[in-house]
């Protein structure tokens, strides 16, 4: 939080020195813990969340250098400050090319070490408003197709193709789809496309307005039609007029209102409750449903005659579960996207073994379930990337479908193989506790080659398999 200290892990085998900077700190206002050697060091700095550490470079158990080496084993984003009586300017080098921020040689004065956090703190400052601007931008890159809808899969490419035909014309369209798969950003999106971007777009449920309070919301009302009705007023077809009005769940409408509805769609006139006229209207209209309309016409509950008025054009949105190559990218724009939105910049992505986690998952919530579940994550997370313990504990035991499972619906051999190369990395980093360099070992690649895959900026790719 912004209100917090910031804290510094100390890490010096001189008693004194550990005690005058603890002291120095404290009155600075940071927060202080130290550790007598770069082994206990990297403990502490493994188990807690450190701004910033401060660590000599010749001591016992584990030099700084060695300790510099370690921590960029571990997830950490804590800015690091090397200090020795011993500097040369090889030994700064050396320290700023295993990752250390700054050098500083002893003996220094107090106004020394404060200056340099002061300089690290701003530093880090720019950094983050740097990250925030470009996943700002990136987040502004991804949401630019269908009403901000995410998929480069086969299945959501038709749909974006189909939408974006269907945009140009004022024809009736119908959207299927399961609950939390879009319907109403795929509708959002085919207005902004359209000839009728720049007026309104109205959406309204069907099944969450009270039968009695129906008509009037859609086709207004005149004053005196019923009790309260005390002046006149515009229903949504009427305040929609020009632009477009989406209908969600349109299976939910009352078999009357279907007949007026249906009069509307035809005639292209709507007339208030209590009105002696009518009034003409143009409106595009888009429905949208979670049911199986022509079962339903089947059943008696809908009518056939507007089930064929509004299924003029029908885009079927597929679930989540049948497009697990969208997932990858759908989770690196919500991580954006609420990394954002909640200030946390430091949130870079998610860990395999949490992706794994999160393609093995059958998502009967689809893409709004995925979302709750990555904002949760993010708001949760205490390291650069998310992992499996950030996710619901509902995910964490569903437990590991076989790739050949994940790779149902997917056509291209490129998406194909990242899938099970995520899926393999994420099982080799469960097994050997989040070491990258094991990982790369049980998978019989380099370590280049696994950060390259990891997608991690900060990762160092000079690093060697022995670190």
């Amino acid at each position: 939080m912004a209100d917090e200290l910031k804290r510094v892990l100390v890490i010096d085998d001189e008693e004194n020195m550990r005690h005058m900077l603890s002291a120095l700190l404290r009155v600075e206002g940071y927060a202080a813990e130290t550790a007598a050697h770069g082994r206990a060091g990297l403990e502490l700095l493994r188990g807690g969340r450190f701004d910033f550490v401060l660590c000599d470079i010749r001591m016992p158990e584990m030099d700084g250098i060695a300790f510099l080496q370690a921590a960029a084993e571990i997830r950490h984003s804590a800015v690091i400050i090397m200090m020795s009586a011993f500097g040369t300017v090889d030994t700064a080098i050396e320290a700023m090319k295993q990752g250390a921020y700054d050098f500083i040689s002893k003996p220094f004065k107090n106004d020394e070490i404060v200056l340099v956090l002061k300089k690290a703190e701003e530093r880090e400052r720019l950094r983050r408003e740097n990250i925030l601007l470009k996943k700002r931008l990136a987040v502004l890159e991804q949401a630019a197709g269908l009403g901000g809808m995410i998929g480069g899969g086969k299945a959501m490419q038709a749909v974006f193709q189909l939408a974006a035909k269907v945009a140009k014309h004022s024809t009736t369209v119908l959207i299927t789809g399961e609950s939390g798969t879009g319907k109403e950003l795929a509708a959002r999106g085919i207005h902004e496309q359209s000839g009728r971007a720049a007026k309104l777009f109205l959406a309204v449920n069907c099944g969450g307005i009270p039968e009695n309070l129906l008509e009037s919301e859609l086709f207004g009302h005149v004053r005196g039609a019923f009790t309260g009705a005390d002046r006149d007023r515009k229903g949504l077809f009427e305040e929609a007029d020009g632009g477009t009005l989406f209908l969600d769940e349109i299976g939910e409408l009352p078999l009357a209102m279907q007949v007026k509805l249906l009069r509307v769609v035809q005639e292209q006139e709507i007339r208030r409750v209590g009105a002696s006229a009518s009034r003409r209207v143009d409106v595009r209209l888009i429905a949208a449903t979670a049911r199986n309309l022509a079962e339903e016409v089947r059943a008696g509950r809908f009518r056939e005659d507007l089930f064929y008025r509004l299924n003029v054009v029908n885009i079927h949105l597929p679930p989540l579960r049948e497009r697990i190559a969208d997932i990858p990218q759908l989770c690196e724009y919500f991580v954006e996207k609420f990394a954002v939105s909640m200030n946390r910049p430091e949130i870079e992505g998610i860990a395999p073994a949490a992706l794994q986690r999160l393609l093995a998952h059958s998502w009967p919530g689809n893409v709004r379930e995925l979302e709750n579940v990555l904002e949760r994550a993010v708001l949760l997370a205490e390291d650069r990337l998310i992992q499996p313990d950030n996710l619901p504990e509902l995910l964490t035991e569903s437990g590991g479908r076989h790739p050949l499972e994940l790779l149902r619906g997917v056509s291209s051999i490129k998406k194909g193989r990242q899938i099970v190369d995520q899926w393999l990395i994420g099982r080799a980093m469960e097994a050997v506790g989040g070491n990258k360099s094991r990982a790369a070992e049980l998978l019989e690649i380099s370590y280049p080659s696994l950060l390259s895959k990891l997608k991690l900026p900060e990762a160092d790719d000079s690093a060697t398999d022995e670190m």
